[in-house]
């Protein structure tokens, strides 16, 4: 696979690893997760600030399919924005300024690793016809 595409790698990376990409899947939107890290945000609960460690294992397996290429900068910028907090009491005085940021972060990272299962799944090749998700995918290693 040396002489292939960038796509054409990428594309075997996630292949090679689809079984655990699935599994982090599952368990970003289970219900320990995806639900209960809403519900927090809403509840005021500090026990949000815990998203972060789910956003930050997304992202380390995304990188993981292309070690070698940053993510894109947009959404490492959403990521970074979103991650690295600790709880103070500071933050109930802007709640949703303190902590939003990490759902934000979480939702992009998760929606990353839906499009990368989804068409980890679907595609043979790269298509030549770009489905969105695919496309967003694309941009996130740099290959659009």
């Amino acid at each position: 696979i040396a002489d292939a595409t960038p796509d054409r790698r990428l594309l075997a990376a996630i292949k090679q690893s689809i079984e655990d990409l699935e599994r982090l899947l599952k368990e970003a939107r289970g219900h320990w997760e995806y639900e209960d890290f809403v519900y927090r945000f809403y509840h005021h609960s500090f026990k949000v600030y815990a998203v972060q460690r789910s956003t930050e294992s997304i992202v380390a397996a995304l990188q993981a399919l292309r070690p070698e290429q940053p993510l894109n900068d947009d959404f490492m910028q959403i990521v970074r924005e979103g991650t690295g907090k600790e709880f103070s009491t500071a933050a109930n005085r802007d709640w949703t300024g303190s902590t939003r940021t990490m759902l934000e972060a979480f939702f992009h990272a998760g929606f990353f690793l839906e499009m990368v299962v989804k068409y980890g799944r679907a595609l043979d090749e790269p298509p030549t016809l770009l489905p969105s998700g695919w496309a967003a995918v694309l941009y996130l290693y740099g290959l659009r």
